[in-house]
């Protein structure tokens, strides 16, 4: 019986266990946080932080494991380095998932590259950054250079604010570095792929366009995404080819990859984003539904060192969305409905808390209350649905 390990614990892995164990792969999970809900469907559970990669890897070798795979941001790097000194099959070599996965590291590359790119630089400490202040066009954003969900990320006006927010910025970094890059002002939505990659090439691309709660406490964690993207076909097909480039140069080999990208009023296309490993917010699971297409499957299968079934360009036969049910402030979860006639365009739900249970205010992506597949004839009526749904969701916080 083939040995998958898991790295990470929360609801986006469930799917990969089911998929495994149809497989008859024994899967392990690990993180620090045993209460965690993939533990519970998982064969076994190994209490590692995601990040400690010598610690893993030594258990990970001395238990014969024939994968690795991670569904979260904090174990990508870990799951390369473990899967490179394993001669396990990943995404990528560890050096290239180093590139990925820090900030300041990635716009390096693109600028070295030639890729579009927003001036940007990395610092370990606010003293060095306020001396580079002249450098940027204002307003500029502050982000870690190692954190996803969007958490730590702020936008700053003016050059008196950046100390609050680099500190903020800190707090979410495990190398406590952060990035500073010129704001970049948007043409229509910002967009994401959740692609994947068989010998390097990107055969699967499941573009989609990113909405947001402005009135949330961080206007930058998407709030949605729609299927399929209103992004040009031009310009579909200029982020198609300059992923293609992006994974030739990194010598990208077979797996996932989420994607995040934005068309800007200059006319430009940057690639903001590119990890080795699936995206949040059940991404990878929806795309089953809206192209019959499993990258799922695909990537088990990839870990475990079996060959992917075929994948092709995502079609679709409607409107998808996924919805981020959230909440503006804290307080205690009490319930969740749904309203006649939008509960008929509900194709899948997922709640992650029980009643009573604590919900904070969404400030990064690990503080949604759960999801909501939609499904919708129209992208005028699926629009309609996301402008409007305090009309016909009722999230009840106490």
């Amino acid at each position: 019986m083939k040995k998958l390990l898991l790295l990470g614990g929360d609801a986006l892995l469930l799917p990969v266990i089911k998929k495994a164990k149809e497989y008859g792969i024994y899967t392990i999970t690990c993180d620090y946080l045993p209460d965690n809900i993939a533990h519970k469907s998982s064969d076994e559970y190994v209490n590692f932080s995601t990040t400690d990669k010598e610690d893993i890897l030594e258990w990970a070798e001395a238990k014969h494991i024939d994968g690795v795979l991670t569904f979260t941001d904090s174990g990508a790097l870990t799951a390369a380095y473990i899967a490179e000194k394993m001669g396990l099959p990943y995404q990528c070599s560890y050096e290239a998932a180093s590139i990925l996965q820090d900030k300041a590291l990635f716009r390096d590359f693109l600028q070295k590259n030639n890729f579009n790119c927003p001036h940007a630089k990395g610092y370990s400490t606010i003293e060095d950054a306020m001396k580079d202040l002249d450098e940027f066009l204002w307003p500029v954003i502050v982000k870690p250079v190692d954190s996803a969900g969007s958490k730590g990320v702020c936008k700053v006006e003016t050059k008196g604010k950046l100390r609050e927010a680099v500190e903020n910025a800190l707090k979410f970094s495990h190398k406590k570095h952060f990035i500073i890059e010129d704001f970049l002002e948007m043409e229509g939505l910002s967009c994401g792929s959740e692609s994947f990659a068989i010998d390097g090439k990107a055969v699967f691309n499941g573009l989609y366009d990113q909405y947001f709660d402005q009135e949330s406490r961080n206007p930058y964690v998407p709030s949605g995404e729609v299927w399929p993207s209103s992004l040009s076909a031009s310009y579909q097909n200029e982020l198609k080819s300059e992923l293609q480039r992006l994974f030739s140069i990194l010598g990208v080999r077979t797996g996932i990859f989420n994607i995040e990208f934005r068309l800007c009023k200059n006319g430009k296309l940057y690639l903001m984003e590119v990890s080795p490993r699936a995206g949040g917010n059940r991404l990878a699971e929806m795309l089953v539904h809206a192209t019959g297409q499993n990258i799922i499957d695909a990537e088990v299968r990839k870990a475990v060192g079996l060959e992917p079934k075929t994948l092709s360009e995502a079609q679709y036969d409607g409107h998808y969305a996924i919805l981020v049910m959230h909440s503006l402030l804290p307080g205690k979860f009490e319930d969740i409905v749904i309203e006649d006639p939008f509960f008929n365009h509900v194709i899948d739900k997922m709640i992650l808390y029980k009643k009573g249970d604590d919900v904070r205010p969404f400030t990064g992506a690990n503080a949604l209350i759960g999801t909501l597949f939609l499904k919708f004839d129209s992208r005028k009526d699926l629009n309609h649905a996301l402008v409007n749904q305090s009309d016909w969701l009722k999230i009840k916080i106490n």
